[in-house]
């Protein structure tokens, strides 16, 4: 073979080198790609990132699935993950959705976001409270119900999250549907014009309260716990009959990038030990769901039918 013949044979020799070296590339990186996928399991969660990440990585342990959690902020809290589930319906990116709370999960699976078949569950309970600072308001003469907290002798003196997203828009919409329209509004605009403190998120509620920026507020019972871990002066008191029982629950996606792993989750989420941990943080006050005749009683398809409505209502009467 000539010197050309043999130069041309070996830059042949280089490019079929080249091309297998490609195709190796590209065949094992897609079989990791495969294998990443087939061992991931994407999650939305409102349930607070403090409670719901050791649990995660307890999974992770137990299982060899990789967790990749996307958390939404106090201040919209489930409403934009819940958003972000309706945009991406055509084109699912999350597998599980894990929410504190009950009426955003509702509301998904009437849009069909869950899969058809067991699509979502309720899991224990953490309620609605009063949250009172005690250095500044004795027990004794503390308000026990919403009604109370349009009292002049209250102006100025009362904290609640903005009540279009969490659970205090849940609590709101509620309190619609017990009182009727017309009584709701006439309570929403006398509340309002009390000057409450109007704030983002049920936390800065208890925040606020054991602050002494105020003397009582509206909140989670799970967010007193923490304020008092945290020492602060503050006391949980029940809201008589306006009580409102918020479950977690959890939902598989429809057409979610990882069934599999997605029931593995699905089904971890809800074990004894899930919920007793839960429990020992105070993120739930049960591990049983509320018996049916507990609290507020809800009416969810109508709840459903009227939330834009008392959404847009709510808007109005406080605007900030």
């Amino acid at each position: 073979m000539g010197s050309r013949g043999f130069k041309a044979g070996t830059r042949c020799k280089a490019w079929l080198a080249m091309i297998a070296a490609i195709v190796s590339t590209v065949f094992f990186s897609a079989v990791f790609q495969a294998e990443g996928k087939d061992s991931s399991v994407i999650v939305y969660a409102s349930q607070d990132e403090t409670y719901a990440d050791p649990i995660f990585k307890q999974f992770e342990k137990q299982t060899g699935i990789k967790v990749r959690a996307v958390f939404d902020s106090e201040a919209v809290k489930t409403v934009g993950l819940a958003n972000r589930l309706l945009a991406e319906r055509s084109h699912p990116q999350c597998d599980v959705f894990w929410s504190n709370e009950e009426f955003r999960t509702r509301l998904l699976a009437s849009e069909n976001i869950f899969r058809e078949t067991n699509g979502w569950a309720a899991m224990g309970y953490r309620t609605r409270r009063l949250v009172v600072n005690t250095n500044l308001l004795p027990i004794a003469k503390a308000p026990h119900a919403f009604s109370d907290a349009t009292n002049q002798i209250w102006r100025g003196k009362v904290a609640l999250a903005y009540p279009l997203f969490g659970t205090t828009a849940t609590h709101f919409m509620v309190l619609r549907q017990k009182w009727g329209d017309a009584q709701w509004q006439t309570w929403c605009r006398a509340l309002a014009a009390n000057k409450p403190l109007v704030v983002d998120g049920n936390s800065v509620v208890v925040k606020m309260v054991g602050g002494g920026e105020v003397w009582f507020g509206f909140t989670d019972s799970d967010d007193i716990a923490a304020g008092q871990k945290d020492g602060l002066p503050i006391v949980e008191l029940p809201l008589s009959d306006e009580t409102l029982f918020i479950p977690n629950t959890i939902g598989v996606i429809r057409n979610s990038p990882h069934p599999v792993e997605a029931e593995k989750l699905f089904r971890y989420l809800q074990t004894a030990p899930v919920l007793q941990r839960l429990l020992k943080e105070d993120a739930l006050e049960s591990a049983e769901l509320p018996k049916p005749e507990a609290g507020l009683k809800v009416d969810w398809d109508e709840l459903l039918k009227d939330w834009n409505t008392t959404t847009k209502e709510l808007e109005t009467i406080f605007l900030r």
